[in-house]
């Protein structure tokens, strides 16, 4: 049962063409408006536990000129990893206060999703940089430091709890 909806009669209904299957145990009416953000809602419905992270997350606060094809879930060293047949997850691993720190909650399509704030977001960047790439972690920062929600020691505060601080001092005192 699905919110107290048998599966039988979600199967019917998709049959019916009544409802669209997203993916395994996510469905939706046709002609709802689907936001730009939806696989993220999508993301968070399969894995209730995740935080939508790095390349995600800077596409969502527009940080970046990427457009990432898979969607970037961090996820506790010991969850569960989730699977999906509709959309792309990358998982990475987060532990203690780099886990739990900077998460901000967003309202997707009616789904909470929670995200790493920018800041927290950008120091990511750095601590994942040999996944992600120097030049989106570059890229990021630069952006944020334009933005208007820029803090210098917001900033610094999650590079310290991501132990990237001297990382990305050299590149925080050229922008400044």
């Amino acid at each position: 049962m699905l919110r107290g909806i048998p599966r039988e009669y979600l199967s019917r209904l998709h049959r019916d063409g009544i409802l669209e299957r997203a993916s395994r145990g996510i469905y939706y009416l046709p002609d709802t408006e689907l936001t730009e953000h939806h696989s993220l809602a999508e993301a968070i419905k399969i894995a209730p536990k995740g935080i939508i992270c790095l390349l995600s997350a800077l596409m969502f606060h527009e940080l970046t000129t990427q457009s990432p094809f898979e969607i970037w879930l961090a996820l506790d060293r010991k969850a569960h990893r989730p699977t999906s047949d509709g959309i792309s997850l990358r998982v990475v691993r987060f532990s203690g206060r780099a886990l739990t720190s900077g998460i901000e909650e967003h309202l997707i399509e009616g789904v909470k999703v929670r995200i790493y704030s920018p800041a927290k977001t950008v120091a990511d960047c750095f601590k994942y940089r040999n996944k992600i790439g120097l030049d989106v972690a570059l890229e990021a920062l630069r952006d944020y430091w334009k933005s208007e929600r820029a803090s210098a020691d917001e900033l610094w505060k999650y590079a310290n709890i991501c132990r990237v601080a001297n990382v990305m001092r050299p590149y925080m005192e050229a922008l400044v």
